[in-house]
């Protein structure tokens, strides 16, 4: 499993140090790193927005300096900057979120993911020392997020690489199997049979049908709920011929 730090550099509030605690405890993550941080009162903000993360990776954050920060791990720094060019950038190309987990899970020793500063984020000569740069896509007139909403949104793109997969939701859980569909188009079939459904649309009909459902995903009881409505307008239609 790969070891993952969050670090936060100079927090201006308390609260935003407690937002990212809870996010980190919502997605599996649990050592925090803080460089240059307020003063943490345990009757305070901070751990008033932590929710359970209160009870443990809060009070077992550690205190770090900057130096130690890029010395010690492989830094991942999230900046607002999303359209920069080679030019301007300290450091360009970034990567999304989306694209760090694939990335990351080959990456050997601890990472750290560095987050900056309520109003103004990391510095240039931060960036500059940090080993990759990474910038979540946003509105090209207010690219800025809060610093716990950009917390909160890496660690969920990163969940994956540090929650155990039996965890995880499993979407293909109840997604209806091959054969439930096989099933399902036989039956749509002898559907339009029994309806007097006009037999040169049928083809085409069908292939509307297999592509709607194709797209759906629907699961298996979805399928069998659809079945029995098919069942019984049949068996109406065939009480109301002459």
């Amino acid at each position: 499993m790969t070891e993952i730090a969050v670090a936060v550099v100079d927090a201006e509030t308390p609260g935003n140090i407690g937002t990212i605690a809870r996010a980190m405890r919502n997605f599996g993550f649990s050592n925090l790193v803080l460089i240059d941080p307020p003063a943490l009162d345990p009757d305070g903000e901070a751990y008033g927005f932590a929710g359970k993360a209160r009870e443990d990776v809060l009070p077992n954050h550690e205190v770090i300096t900057f130096d130690e920060l890029v010395e010690e791990y492989h830094t991942i720094g999230f900046t607002a900057i999303t359209n920069e060019s080679g030019n301007k950038h300290v450091r360009y190309p970034f990567s999304t979120p989306a694209e760090l987990p694939e990335r990351l899970a080959t990456t050997g020793g601890p990472i750290a993911l560095v987050f900056g500063r309520e109003r103004v984020g990391l510095t240039n000569d931060e960036l500059a020392r940090i080993d990759e740069i990474c910038s979540i896509p946003a509105a090209a007139d207010y690219p800025t997020l809060n610093l716990g909403q950009a917390a909160t949104i890496a660690l969920y793109e990163l969940s994956g690489l540090v929650l155990p997969e039996t965890q995880l939701p499993d979407r293909d859980a109840d997604r209806a199997t091959p054969e439930e569909l096989a099933g399902f188009f036989e039956h749509a079939a002898t559907f339009l049979e029994e309806l007097n459904y006009p037999e040169e649309k049928r083809a085409k009909t069908m292939r509307l049908i297999r592509r709607v459902f194709g797209r759906a995903d629907p699961t298996g009881r979805e399928l069998k709920t659809l079945r029995g409505v098919m069942r019984r307008a049949s068996r109406l239609a065939e009480r109301r011929q002459p």
